[in-house]
């Protein structure tokens, strides 16, 4: 007879990566559903956001990534436990939002179903921006910081499809011809150009390749 302990569920947990229920159950002494969560209570473990919640992991803070998120092929966790939790922590922790795109590809997973009832008890917010629903911070003052961020971003994505390499080249040309030009005097000096080159424009490539810093020690270099 099987001697049910938590010892015994926890060196489980250690020996592989990933454990179904129904080896937990066996280590149990085929334990029953009610039995088996209740030494489940006893153990770090992370249960699986996908797969039906089959898939159990020891729960060590130092696997999650960035998100706090931890995967092993096709078995997604989260340091939050639910799905639920994870992506309200997930909007509520980003400087812009998350669009429900951008959470489905990150966490690998349909998320529309728990973004709208997260909306509905007030848990986030969302907003219309560019023809997206934005999910936001259910705070005011953290939900304007998000919005003010996204548009930033958006505006910015739109300036970088009208870069081309002619732009490219004459913001580059112009500092060849005058080293050590800043920002301002790149764009003063492209006045008049056809077709137009903006300070947006000259702004981005001065990002793009780093040239705010050019020619300082250990900086870029156009030579």
């Amino acid at each position: 007879m099987t001697i049910r302990s938590s010892e015994r569920l926890q060196a489980l947990l250690d020996s592989q990566i990933v454990v179904d229920l129904s080896d937990i159950r066996l280590a149990l002494g085929d334990a029953s559903r009610a039995t088996t969560f209740r030494y489940l209570k006893k153990v770090p473990y992370r249960r699986s956001y996908n797969h039906n919640g089959r898939y159990y992991t020891r729960h060590d803070p130092t696997k999650y990534d960035r998100f706090g998120l931890f995967s092993h092929k096709s078995v997604h966790f989260s340091r939050d436990g639910s799905l639920t939790s994870t992506v309200i922590r997930l909007v509520q922790e980003s400087t812009a939002g998350k669009t429900q795109r951008e959470l489905r590809e990150l966490l690998r997973v349909r998320v529309q179903v728990l973004l709208l009832e997260a909306v509905r008890r007030d848990r986030l917010d969302r907003e219309l921006v560019d023809k997206v629903f934005v999910y936001l911070h259910h705070e005011d003052s953290v939900r304007h910081a998000q919005l003010t961020r996204r548009r930033e971003q958006i505006a910015v994505q739109k300036v970088e499809t009208e870069i081309t390499d002619a732009i490219v080249i004459e913001v580059l040309l112009a500092l060849i011809r005058y080293p050590g030009s800043q920002l301002v005097e790149v764009v003063r000096r492209l006045q008049g150009h056809s077709p137009p080159i903006r300070a947006e424009h000259v702004r981005v490539v001065f990002d793009r390749f780093d040239l705010e810093h050019l020619g300082e020690k250990g900086g870029p270099s156009l030579r």
